[in-house]
């Protein structure tokens, strides 16, 4: 048996798990502010790069696709070989395609970015989830999730608003180099301390004899029915929230009149009433112990918020402020779905006792 790392076992929810968490949840905020970023500096990369509308679009959307079909590989990954192993790698990919974006010239220099990066970033998310399980044990593996998301969201709406103010200062290209330069420092942390708490054991085989296991984890995985309707969901769910918060809601505010300031400032909301919604969300769903109940509660939530935000005559800046919190508050509703099943029993039944990574991956925000 061959092993990721020759590390004793250590305490869990001790000093190093909150180093290891906390470094993976880095390696989260990292994305996410380039994810964030992008709806703030792309108007300023169509003109300097001479994109049209559809192209800015494209180029979103050309992560969100690849990164989807990445999650399906993602988590088995992370289950054979361990966080030591996958994640700096992961950052690595992340930073090298954030210079790449930065210093782009062409269109097809976008596009190539933004497969990179988004090979790099689907184990993050995911990633942080494995961590918190592996290193606080998995009765606290919802909350530690839940605060992966609120760490993730409350950053961006930070980083929102400072590349906003600093766009002001400087370049698109300057900005996004420092953020480049961040990743670099990143890497080198998570190489020196991301690990398992214990081993990752594995036997020797051949390339094709892993990618074999690999895929057989993912057929068990796939034969959970309730896996399937989780990963409709948190892909519908958070789909939205990414179209709003990377690309759309910035140029929807401003249709409806508002300064591009003002329509920054209000978007960057959405990534705030996300934050505050993981941390009551999953709580929420524990203490009922129902995913149905807040789920369908919040995405009436979101409904109604976009609606409003899409047809209330003379939108007020405090109201459209109001209601973007709000969506990111409902959007949490994505968040319940990390838990481990505990009510139906028809589903627990065939459900793994505890979720593996790549369960987490299907069932993701991000999918």
């Amino acid at each position: 048996m061959a092993t990721d790392a020759v590390i004793k076992p250590v305490e869990l929810g001790g000093t190093r798990a909150w180093l290891v968490w906390g470094l993976a949840v880095a390696f989260v905020v990292l994305y996410f502010s380039f994810q964030t970023g992008y709806a703030i500096v792309n108007p300023s990369v169509q003109k300097d790069i001479g994109l049209s509308a559809t192209q800015v679009a494209l180029v979103a959307a050309v992560y969100t696709w690849v990164f989807a079909l990445c999650q399906f590989f993602s988590g088995a990954l992370l289950d054979r070989l361990g966080v030591g192993k996958i994640i700096p790698i992961s950052i690595a990919l992340v930073t090298i395609g954030i210079f790449v974006f930065a210093n782009a010239q062409s269109y097809g220099t976008l596009l190539m970015s933004q497969l990179i990066i988004a090979v790099g970033a689907c184990s993050g998310f995911v990633g942080a989830g494995y961590v918190g399980g592996q290193w606080f044990g998995m009765a606290k593996f919802s909350f530690m999730f839940g605060l992966v998301q609120f760490a993730a969201s409350f950053f961006s709406a930070f980083n929102q608003n400072v590349l906003s103010l600093a766009l002001t200062q400087f370049s698109w290209r300057a900005l996004f180099n420092v953020i480049g330069f961040l990743g670099i420092i990143l890497f080198i942390l998570g190489a020196l301390f991301i690990r398992n708490p214990t081993p990752t054991a594995r036997a020797s085989e051949s390339f094709i004899e892993f990618f074999a296991a690999v895929a057989r984890g993912m057929i068990e995985v796939a034969k959970i029915p309730h896996v399937w309707v989780a990963s409709a969901f948190g892909a519908l769910c958070f789909g939205v929230m990414l179209g709003l918060g990377v690309v759309w809601a910035p140029k929807l505010l401003a249709v409806r009149g508002f300064d591009a300031a003002t329509a920054n400032w209000s978007a960057s909301l959405l990534w705030l009433g996300l934050a505050a919604g993981c941390v009551v969300v999953p709580k929420w769903s524990d203490t009922v112990k129902s995913r149905k109940v807040p789920i369908i509660a919040c995405t009436i939530v979101q409904a109604a918020a976009l609606a409003l935000l899409l047809y209330l005559p003379n939108l007020g800046v405090i109201v459209a402020m109001l209601l973007c919190f709000a969506f990111g508050a409902g959007n949490a509703a994505h968040s319940s779905l990390s838990a481990p099943l505990r009510t139906p029993s028809r589903l627990t039944a065939s459900a793994p006792r505890q979720p593996s990574s790549t369960a987490l991956c299907s069932s993701s925000a991000e999918s």
